[in-house]
């Protein structure tokens, strides 16, 4: 366990932690703010607060804790909350990724990698490739993107899509083929197996 003390500074540079601790027993309104803050950090880890009974009227969703710990609860009670915690989020972050064809988005992040290399993508590149990540090998018409991908209200054309997909597949590099062509329809998402296994080899009679 390590103790950092609350101010900005220092919780923005926190090394990394599996599960985070608030000490709100003295001061409620404090630790408050401090929940706040570590939630707009970019909190990845469980966040989990001490308190005295009389502490527990004034907690509420907007504090931005995964669970409430007494201060007078023992060590089972105490482990039971840290695995369910942990345990949670860990379902949460396996609901939020994406893998198939090489390709790992999370939605969580906004972030999408091709064989671990990281895509330096647009919000709108990233949006078009969840889309098709997430209906694999279904044919797509241009119309159908850009109410998809743009929204309705969207007035621009559907030559949005072509420039799109184009910038797709360059950052897509050697995965480009991933985003198929189908002449005179649309797009499609074309689906690879990760690791293909060898072709069996003709066997030959002597």
């Amino acid at each position: 366990m390590r103790l950092i003390p609350a101010e900005p500074a220092q919780l923005v540079n926190a090394p990394s932690a599996d599960i985070i601790f608030v000490d709100a027993r003295v001061d409620l309104v404090g630790a408050k703010s401090l929940c706040k803050i570590l939630n707009t950090t970019g909190l990845d880890a469980p966040l989990l607060l001490i308190v005295t009974e009389g502490g527990l009227t004034a907690v509420s969703p907007d504090w931005g804790v995964d669970d409430v710990i007494l201060f007078t609860a023992g060590p089972a009670e105490v482990d039971a909350r840290i695995r369910l915690a942990v345990g949670r989020q860990s379902a949460e972050q396996v609901s939020t990724r994406i893998q198939t064809s090489g390709i790992t988005i999370d939605e969580s992040s906004y972030s999408a990698k091709v064989h671990g290399r990281p895509l330096d993508l647009t919000y709108k590149e990233f949006q078009l490739l969840h889309f098709f990540a997430t209906h694999p090998s279904r044919v797509f018409t241009r119309e159908q993107l850009l109410s998809e991908v743009w929204g309705y209200d969207y007035f621009g054309g559907t030559r949005t899509v072509d420039v799109h997909v184009r910038r797709l597949r360059a950052k897509l590099g050697d995965m480009e083929q991933l985003i198929g062509t189908v002449r005179n329809v649309g797009y499609r998402f074309n689906v690879y197996e990760d690791e293909p296994e060898p072709a069996p080899r003709e066997r030959t009679d002597a």
